[in-house]
């Protein structure tokens, strides 16, 4: 097994390093170690039997285990691990290890955010999603019945520690979610992964330990450089939202958790691709072939069709439009796209003509 460590440091208003490669939960127990303030560890019950042992936890009590899946992004399990949090006597000083997937990080981060004003979060994703893209950048946020991510905060973590020997035990869907973001960062910042992906897909669906640390390095990249630039979403940030209008719209609609969010990713990608041709913006014509192509090699859906027969779910064109006017990235209840013209050039809070915008939902 290759052994290769790799860090990208982030240099937001706090700077912290991201540690990519086999092992790292051993450099995240030793940096828990060296902190002196108080801690507990948020997890879920699919992670902790597998890895909490890796962060040399003697002290069980610390730990909050709460239960897998979308629905734990709640104000429910929010107040929960904030009782936790005061339970366990955190101060100011103290902080909070996220180990887990998006939904651990996303919740953990929001409650870090909140306890006392705020206390540091160390993040520990365990998916292939979590460690492209939803551990790094400081995004926070719980679910409401009105929209995903709508209540939630900034809140940079002080470290994140992406242990690649975590992916090899993902169920398949679960690692092609992750794919779905792997291949969104591509195409907002970097033509090399993109190329990558369609030369080695095999060894990438054999999930090669190599080759997944340099994609995490370099999804990572992608998103360091444009958090940098923007660390709280005024403008540049949104391109990192390529696709998400729709797949926010697709997952609450079909009910969150029925649809992996990076697989609606994936779809999204699709479909806002087949927009940016259609309204005239996309000046690579071969994109969304190559990316429809792609995406099917890797057992993500190219189209709402496939989606609606792989997940069993209808998916109305008028629910979906409904869910769009919500998304918090939308203005006075007209939702905003990201469309792409080129890869590593895209368009922000871009408006679709409600015709061309229907027929992406037939």
């Amino acid at each position: 097994m290759n052994n290769t460590q790799r860090t990208v440091r982030v240099l937001t208003q706090r700077p912290y390093e991201v540690v990519i490669g086999p092992g790292v939960l051993e450099r995240a127990q030793a940096f828990i170690e060296r902190r002196s303030g108080a801690f507990i560890v948020l997890t879920d019950e699919n992670v902790e039997p597998l890895y909490l042992e890796g962060l040399g936890l003697s002290d069980k009590e610390r730990v909050l285990t709460v239960p897998p899946g979308e629905g734990t992004k709640s104000f429910e399990h929010l107040e929960r691990v904030l009782d936790f949090m005061a339970a366990g006597g955190l101060d100011r000083a103290s902080f909070l290890v996220a180990l887990g997937g998006g939904v651990i990080g996303d919740l953990g981060s929001l409650a870090a955010s909140l306890y006392m004003r705020g206390v540091e979060v160390v993040q520990c994703p365990t998916t292939l999603l979590s460690q492209v893209d939803s551990s790094v950048g400081g995004k926070t946020a719980v679910n409401l019945q009105a929209g995903k991510n709508l209540a939630g905060s900034f809140h940079q973590p002080c470290a994140v520690f992406a242990d690649t020997r975590t992916l090899a035990s993902l169920e398949s869907e679960e690692f092609r979610s992750g794919l779905g973001e792997v291949v969104k960062s591509a195409l907002i910042g970097d033509k090399e992964l993109l190329a990558r992906l369609e030369g080695e897909t095999i060894a990438l669906l054999d999930r090669d330990p190599e080759l997944l640390g340099e994609i995490v390095e370099r999804c990572v990249g992608v998103k360091r450089a444009i958090v940098e630039r923007d660390e709280r979403e005024a403008g540049d940030r949104k391109k990192l939202n390529l696709g998400h209008t729709f797949a926010h719209a697709i997952e609450r609609v079909a009910g969150y958790g029925t649809v992996p969010h990076g697989i609606a990713v994936g779809t999204g990608l699709v479909l806002a691709l087949e927009a940016s041709q259609q309204s005239g913006t996309l000046r690579d014509g071969t994109l969304p072939e190559r990316v429809r192509r792609l995406l099917d090699t890797l057992g993500i859906p190219v189209s709402l069709p496939v989606l609606r027969r792989r997940y069993d779910v209808a998916l109305p064109g008028e629910d979906l439009l409904d869910a769009m006017r919500l998304d918090k990235k939308g203005t006075a209840g007209m939702p905003r796209f990201i469309l792409v013209a080129e890869i590593g050039e895209v368009a922000v809070d871009c408006e679709l003509e409600p015709g061309l915008l229907a027929q992406r939902f037939e």
